[in-house]
């Protein structure tokens, strides 16, 4: 069984946005103040003034030691973030990080160098920061001067090479003082395709050697060639764990119409001969699921031991643990013989009754004759309804004193009236 080199449990990074930092105060600033504050009074500003952001949410993940690992997603998913959690660079709002072995990081250029010191020096001051003697870092201070092929210009402050320079020395530093664990983000755009090259065959030889390579890029030939496991970040979250040429071909897949989630670390019941590890809500229209509109939601499994006669269930809740929705596949007659590969279960359902709101999803597979769960995901899924005008008023209705929605049309009915009082008095 191998040792993990980094385990990861309901990580999450939250930054505070909308906030005005206090500065210092001249005397003119504190008479100016008891005026502010009268207008103020008078006129409040706007109560959420102060909001919250959650660069990195929920994230869960172990890496065995020397395994190469991509991470992939778009700008903005929380990638880079991630890598500074693990390096160190910035500290977590939430969760638990686990690290076995030292942490050679390059995240970005500039990062981890000093500019006023030369090359020389922040070779040895990197190495020092790794716990390195000075007769380590002396061994491997030729080659790093090499492959970075900055001999003329080693003893040069930093503050003088070129972009290219400079990330030329920081790879050959991060990649040559032996950190057990070599962490790598998108810097290689910034380099030529001869560097890049370089670079990369560099990142093979040391993940040969046993070490553990978290590398986060956007050239999707490199992650393949190199890495044997992709993760995908989405909006901060963990979207996808599993092979590097799945996560390739999921990232690639066009997602104007697909939410993708990923189920590692929810919680779940049953004997674990299948296992229900990612779910999709495919949308027919775009991303967002808007009341009233069809959507199919895409169960992936792994078999881990081969099973007869299962069947699949999805149900939705109401958030108070109402449940609204249950369907067992041999419910619409759906019989699956026997199961002995992993695969994907589709859901179509063409009309939906569900107003707006956020819905629970529990996700199972169990035995058809006796109800056995293999499965049972009850945690973690959840179906994002958007509003729409569902009654063709006009106004967007959300679920508020009910759930669910209706064709229907109102009509009135008056009957003739009958004689006045004063008539049928006379």
């Amino acid at each position: 069984m191998s040792t993990s080199a980094i385990r990861v449990d309901s990580l999450g990074k939250r930054y505070r946005i909308g906030q005005h930092r206090a500065r210092y105060k001249t005397l003119r600033d504190k008479i100016g103040d008891v005026f502010a504050r009268r207008k103020r009074a008078a006129d409040p500003p706007p109560h959420n003034s102060e909001q919250f952001f959650w660069a990195v949410k929920d994230v869960s993940f172990s890496i065995a030691q020397g395994e190469v690992v991509g991470v992939v997603g778009r700008n903005g998913a929380g990638k880079s973030t991630l890598l500074k959690l693990l390096s160190r660079i910035t500290a977590p709002t939430e969760g638990r990080i686990e690290i076995c072995g030292r942490i050679g990081s390059l995240l970005e250029v500039g990062t981890g160098f000093h500019p006023e010191l030369s090359g020389r020096e922040n070779i040895f001051m990197s190495g020092a920061i790794l716990g390195m003697t000075n007769a380590e870092i002396a061994r491997k201070f030729d080659a790093i001067v090499d492959f970075a092929e900055v001999e003329k210009f080693v003893d040069t402050p930093v503050k003088h090479y070129s972009s290219g320079m400079y990330l030329r020395l920081a790879f050959a530093v991060a990649a040559h003082l032996e950190p057990e664990i070599l962490i790598v983000d998108e810097v290689l755009a910034v380099g030529d395709a001869m560097f890049q090259k370089k670079c990369l065959g560099k990142m093979d030889e040391v993940s040969k050697q046993g070490r553990t390579v978290l590398f986060v890029s956007h050239n999707m030939v490199a992650v393949e060639n190199l890495c044997t496991r992709g993760l995908i970040l989405d909006q901060g979250r963990l979207a996808f764990d599993g092979s590097a040429r799945e996560a390739i071909d999921l990232y690639l897949t066009p997602k104007e119409h697909v939410q993708v989630r990923d189920l590692r670390a929810a919680r779940r019941a049953g004997t674990g001969e299948i296992r229900i590890h990612r779910y999709e809500l495919i949308s027919s229209t775009d991303k967002l699921i808007r009341a009233g509109e069809g959507f199919t939601v895409r169960c992936y499994f792994e078999v881990h031991k081969r099973v007869t006669r299962p069947h699949f269930s999805i149900s939705i809740f109401s958030r108070s643990g109402l449940i609204l929705f249950s369907v067992f596949t041999s419910d619409l007659g759906y019989h699956i013989p026997e199961l002995s590969s992993n695969g994907y279960i589709d859901l179509e359902i063409r009309n939906p009754n569900l107003l707006a709101g956020t819905y629970p999803l529990h996700l199972g597979v169990s035995d058809e004759a006796t109800n056995h769960w293999y499965d049972r995901v009850y945690e973690g899924p959840e179906l994002e309804i958007e509003p729409s005008d569902v009654y063709g008023t006009g106004r967007q209705k959300a679920a508020s004193y009910s759930f669910l929605f209706y064709r229907c049309s109102w009509s009135l009915q008056i009957s003739s009236p009958v004689e006045s009082l004063a008539q049928a008095d006379c």
